[in-house]
């Protein structure tokens, strides 16, 4: 379409208010109508007021861009999926996209004009769940190798007896048993050869395995009484401990241990990460366990003018809390104004629980057994893993949701777990309608035919990471047959359905795109979630449920901010919305499959501020 600089710039001042606005009637619709027809309904009414004024004559005066990408592949996203060959960005926002020849008119003698050369640009990606700052205080006190195989975790455990003192605990934390090349937990044996005067305590999830020291510091015992939600594995044989604990944090706590940092030392490394995030092309993030603490270290930052991704919060409440408490909670955090100002950088958007374990570290919940597991440490033939939350507690916590408008999620890993929080939710709904805010499911790996319609049914959303199923396909496939994995992560099904599905990486420790635990550079993730290939895999994870490029694209972009609220801000390269946007170093819809896992970004920008250059122009 083409579009003159005086029409541009009207389009600024008249689509910014109306969506100010539409963005903050949100009570209003909720009652009214859906979100989605609301905004059809402002979309209408925009359309209308444009093309009127436009006639009238513009109210503004001429905007000429800052910056104009041409003969390339941009890539909207918009509601037709339109590939445009140029975009032009001026001040905070996108001013127009069309032809080459259109958006070149725009320009005067300051405009920075930038061939493509055929390279793509895509809306700035959103990743829907991570866990920054935990993942980037993991190396404050020590650099932490990488673990692939036992002996590198005893040598590492080895390396800790000459730092840490005697009778301290030494702690690793998120190194799963999947990834590693026995596929099993360090036995406590092997623990106390290397570690015999210091309790050590290899936690993956919310699964561990201790040496003996810590098992008896934490009191487990044969035949202890053990609370609701825990597991303690024992010795065929004998009836001992094993060692292995499901839901551990039930059954101890573990001090603090290393250099204390400071919240000035947390600022600095969150910030660190978040241009790594930057970077990787990232200018959008969900925390999805984001504690008061956390949010107080988000605020500094934004004051500071240093935030440099959007961040919405799932804010995290405890499933030990009792139903009144839980309702105290989410209704503490629905009157916050992180929740009710709606800051297009740092919002609260939800709350966050734990309904299962995981299935990493054998305690997922289950349809149907796991089945014994020598992987697992797993002896009991009917056991369907851990779920955490009663139905009581669980209902009345998606109430409070419901009622405070925010967004409720829980960890559900499991198809057992994913099938409960359906039912809860269907419960709820009854009363009080959920679809306004957006419901989650966090993890989703374990699926079903029927959870996807009931999900698509009810509004309720997906939260999944593909590298899940890129780093631990070798060995979940090695426990589960494979009709058992035919829906795991069944991203087409979803798609096509109309689950509003977002993509992630459960980011949890470290720095880097792709030296992390779990690695965040988005390019893997659309290359796992298109090809359905995996780590040390032959073949594809069950290949019909991959996805088209432009879904993958969609899976980190709109559907994300969505995901956040933030579709009529970003999402999608339309004029009026925010310039958050990227260059890649090729063209992602033409460049070979197996390229796209090697996508560079170039630049980056967020709210048209450059937050990421590697090209020194």
């Amino acid at each position: 379409m083409s579009l003159s600089a005086s029409f541009v710039a009207l389009c600024l001042c008249v689509r910014q208010p109306i969506n100010y606005c539409a963005n903050h009637m949100n009570g209003w619709y909720s009652r009214s109508m859906s979100p989605t027809a609301f905004h059809h309904v402002i979309s209408i009414a925009l359309s209308f007021i444009l093309g009127h004024l436009f006639w009238v004559g513009p109210s503004c005066s001429a905007v000429a861009p800052d910056l104009i990408y041409h003969n390339g592949s941009v890539v909207t996203m918009d509601g037709n999926e339109t590939i445009t060959e140029a975009i032009a960005i001026g001040g905070n926002n996108i001013l127009a996209t069309g032809n080459n020849q259109t958006i070149l008119k725009l320009a005067d003698s300051s405009t920075e004009i930038i061939d493509l050369g055929g390279r793509s640009v895509l809306p700035g990606l959103i990743d829907s769940h991570t866990h920054p700052l935990g993942a980037a205080m993991i190396e404050f006190d020590h650099a932490i190798p990488d673990l692939h195989q036992i002996s590198d975790v005893l040598a590492y455990i080895a390396s800790r007896t000459q730092t840490v003192p005697e009778g301290d605990w030494i702690v690793i934390q998120q190194v799963f048993i999947t990834r590693l090349k026995e596929r099993r937990y360090p036995t406590r044996q092997e623990m106390d050869r290397v570690a015999p005067n210091h309790p050590v305590i290899f936690r993956t999830g919310p699964d561990a395995s201790l040496n003996t020291l810590a098992i008896e510091r934490a009191g487990i015992r044969k035949d202890m009484d053990v609370p609701e939600g825990s597991k303690v594995e024992t010795n065929p044989k004998t009836g001992e401990p094993s060692g292995i604990l499901r839901g551990w944090s039930r059954l101890l706590s573990i001090p603090s241990t290393g250099k204390s940092p400071t919240d000035k030392d947390r600022q600095t490394r969150l910030i660190e990460l978040m241009r790594d995030y930057n970077a990787n092309g990232i200018t959008g993030i969900v925390d999805r366990n984001a504690s008061d603490g956390a949010v107080k270290i988000y605020k500094r930052i934004q004051e500071d003018n240093q935030l440099s991704v959007r961040v919405a919060l799932s804010r995290s409440v405890s499933n030990q809390l009792d139903p009144e408490g839980l309702v105290d909670r989410i209704q503490t955090i629905a009157k916050e104004p992180l929740h009710t100002n709606r800051d297009p950088f740092l919002r609260t958007i939800g709350v966050k629980m734990f309904l299962d374990g995981g299935m990493l570290t054998g305690s997922a919940f289950l349809l149907e057994p796991w089945g014994t597991s020598d992987i697992y440490g797993i002896d009991d033939p009917h056991y369907h893993g851990i779920r955490f939350i009663s139905d009581e507690s669980l209902r009345a916590a998606i109430q409070a949701a419901v009622q405070g408008g925010l967004q409720f999620t829980a960890h559900s890993v499991g198809d057992g777990a994913v099938h409960a929080l359906i039912e809860a939710y269907a419960f709820v709904n009854q009363t009080n309608p959920i679809q306004s805010t957006r419901p989650n499911i966090t993890h989703c790996n374990f699926m079903s035919p029927e959870a996807i319609d009931r999900m698509a049914a009810l509004g309720i959303s997906a939260d999944i990471q593909p590298v899940w199923l890129y780093l631990d396909s070798r060995t979940l496939s090695k426990q589960f047959p494979y009709h058992r994995m035919e829906y795991f992560q069944p991203l087409r099904p979803m798609f096509e359905t109309g689950v509003l599905t977002g993509g992630g990486s459960d980011h949890m420790q470290k720095i880097g795109g792709l030296r992390s635990i779990n690695p965040y550079n988005p390019f893997l993730g659309m290359w796992v979630a298109i090809t359905r290939k995996a780590l040390d895999y032959e073949g594809r994870m069950h290949a019909e449920h991959g996805l088209t490029r432009m879904q993958a694209i969609r899976f980190y972009t709109m559907n994300n901010a969505q995901l956040m609220f933030l579709e009529n801000e970003t999402g999608s390269l339309e004029p009026g919305k925010l310039a958050d946007l990227i260059e890649l170093d090729r063209n992602i819809l033409t460049c070979p499959e197996n390229d796209i896992r090697d996508i560079q970004v170039l630049r980056t920008f967020v709210n048209g501020k450059m937050v990421f250059d590697s090209t020194n122009r």
